[in-house]
């Protein structure tokens, strides 16, 4: 096996989270740490009030019989609620549960089973009503006022904010670095979710890591989207700010609306900004559309952008380097806290490389290609799954992280999943994620694509069209891509793809991989079907099973649903 470490050496690792909270509380006291809007106004907290709010917190749960060690889950969207209860569990002994505020009743009751939570905080009266009141839990909190009255142990959070003069009292500043804090789950991109399991020191090492690389200081402006119930968002995005000092605006639209977000934009002008590609890839739309846009985009004090989930394209990565903005992107997965590596902002940036280790973080490729990764932020193991820890960890304590990669002059070049990878008829193997990447990187007009084929005679791909980019075309608000016909129709795109897929096939070097059949599908993939993962990602069982019937019928195996007889289906039968 091949080993790859940092050039850097990792700095002192502050030692849990409530050092760190009373460390910058004194450092920032009057300096803003967040707000979001409310009813159209700006509410905002300084470093002071925020952490007496956390002392507050801490200690107020104890006399609802919270102890050291208890789980709490938190069923909520961003809000500045959500942050100071996580904050105040894990930094009073605690194990703070982040749940995906969408998620239907049966997933997040099941959610809630598997963590062994005995607390929950729910954000409003949709959350609250999607859980039962018969779960077996001492007490159950909600953000804001409601009139569900279903149950006997619910109070509201302006109880946890109660003074107490003995606040501090209930913090655990002497908290071991190695002490979980945080449960948070997988995505289940290729199936079900794991219940991972972080210390302080595997978040707060990324920081002490990654401080010099980023340079993000106190004066930095986050514009913040990224759901806290996964590791990008939740502990990579929001520990670079806390740990750093800089100010936290919560995007009002949650990431949905992006002529809201644009307008959030322009009023903070974020100097540091964390997003995946599909963000990335509306805001570049809107400004394309809207010239007048690009001087508060593109303004003077936005000094980084980051970039992560998937490849960015990179004639939008080029939009913010021809202006001297860099592009860093990072690799990871909730298992790791999440970052293991960051690209070097002194070379040029290569689609698929996400750079080298961060400091402290060896990388190794095994034998096979897995890429394993070693250091202070691998977890602790998946809670209560023994199985899934024998199977993740090498008998030398390597975490096994499931990506197929290599290393390049440039970096980690990410290459597929392991369980992904499939055998056609004739014994050869195909890597469904490089045709993907293709695909999409080819195509502006299509958000997901799905390459199968396992078991086939070839490959085939269900195409997903990007329903926002398709209108504004049909409209005649398309961004002009070079050597891309604007559709004007579903037929049109379909029409479209059809010349693209044959001159990626002609273009590949291994001729066995072309993709013979495809379909478009006027559809949007989901996270309530969970063909989609709440971060967003395709996750390809769940893809696999609900569009069994059209796969198949580009096999030519089964009877013709009566769907295939609607206009919203194309297949497209790529020449030889």
């Amino acid at each position: 096996m091949k080993i790859y470490k940092s050039c850097y050496k990792l700095g002192e690792v502050l030692p849990n989270i409530a050092a760190m909270l009373r460390q910058n509380a004194g450092l920032f006291a009057d300096k803003m740490l967040i707000q979001e809007k409310v009813n159209g106004s700006y509410r905002s907290l300084t470093w002071k009030q925020f952490y007496n709010d956390v002392a507050n917190i801490a200690f107020n749960l104890r006399g609802f019989g919270f102890s050291e060690g208890d789980k709490l889950v938190i069923f909520s969207k961003n809000r500045i609620e959500m942050l100071q209860l996580e904050l105040a569990v894990m930094a009073s002994g605690g194990i703070s549960v982040p749940i995906f505020f969408n998620y239907n009743k049966e997933i997040a009751e099941s959610l809630i089973a598997q963590s062994g939570s005995v607390f929950i905080a729910a954000g409003d009266e949709k959350q609250l009503s999607k859980l039962s009141p018969d779960l077996d839990v001492k007490q159950f909190f909600v953000f804001d006022d409601v009139k569900d009255r279903r149950f006997n142990n619910l109070s509201h959070y302006s109880e946890l904010l109660k003074e107490s003069p003995d606040k501090e009292d209930a913090l655990k500043f002497d908290a071991l670095p190695d002490e979980i804090c945080l449960n948070m789950f997988t995505s289940g991109t290729m199936g079900s979710q794991k219940c991972v399991q972080l210390t302080h020191r595997n978040i707060l090492s990324q920081q002490a890591a990654v401080k010099e690389l980023l340079g993000v200081n106190e004066n930095d402006r986050f514009l913040s989207y990224l759901r806290w119930h996964h590791s990008f968002g939740g502990i990579f995005e929001v520990f670079t700010a806390l740990y750093n000092g800089a100010s936290i605006t919560l995007e009002s639209s949650n990431g949905l609306n992006p002529s809201e977000m644009m307008e959030n934009w322009k009023q903070i002008k974020p100097t540091v900004f964390f997003s995946v590609p599909l963000i990335f890839h509306s805001l570049h739309d809107l400004v394309t559309e809207n010239k007048d846009l690009a001087p508060d985009f593109f303004h003077d004090e936005l000094k980084l952008v980051f970039t992560a989930a998937a490849p960015l394209p990179k004639y939008i990565s080029d939009e913010f380097e021809n202006r001297n903005i860099p592009v860093l992107e990072g690799w990871g997965l909730t298992e790791t806290s999440p970052c293991c590596t960051l690209t070097d902002r002194k070379l040029e940036r290569v689609p698929g490389v996400v750079g080298f280790p961060i400091p402290g973080v060896d990388i190794g490729i095994a034998d096979d290609g897995e890429i394993v990764v070693k250091g202070p932020n691998v977890m602790r193991g998946y809670y209560n799954n023994e199985e899934s820890n024998k199977k993740c960890f090498t008998d030398d304590g390597w975490f096994c992280t499931g990506d197929i990669g290599e290393m390049t002059k440039q970096g980690l070049k990410l290459i597929t999943r392991k369980d992904r990878i499939f055998k056609l008829t004739n014994a050869e193997k195909v890597i469904p994620t490089e045709l993907e990447n293709m695909i999409t990187g080819k195509c502006h007009f299509i958000s997901h694509v799905l390459v199968e084929g396992s078991g086939k005679n070839y490959a085939t791909a269900l195409l997903f069209p990007d329903k926002l980019v398709l209108h504004e075309s049909m409209n005649g608000n398309a961004v002009k891509i070079k050597d891309c016909v604007c559709p004007q129709s579903m037929g049109d795109l379909s029409s479209c793809l059809k010349e693209c897929l044959n001159e990626m096939n002609c273009n590949l070097k291994q001729k066995f991989a072309k993709i013979k059949v495809a379909m478009l599908i006027d559809d949007t993939l989901k996270v309530e079907n969970r063909t989609l993962t709440p971060s967003m990602k395709l996750a390809p069982n769940s893809v696999k099973e609900v569009y069994k019937a059209h796969i198949d019928r580009m096999y030519n195996e089964g009877n013709v649903p009566e769907e295939y007889l609607d206009k919203d289906v194309y297949l497209i039968y790529i020449e030889e």
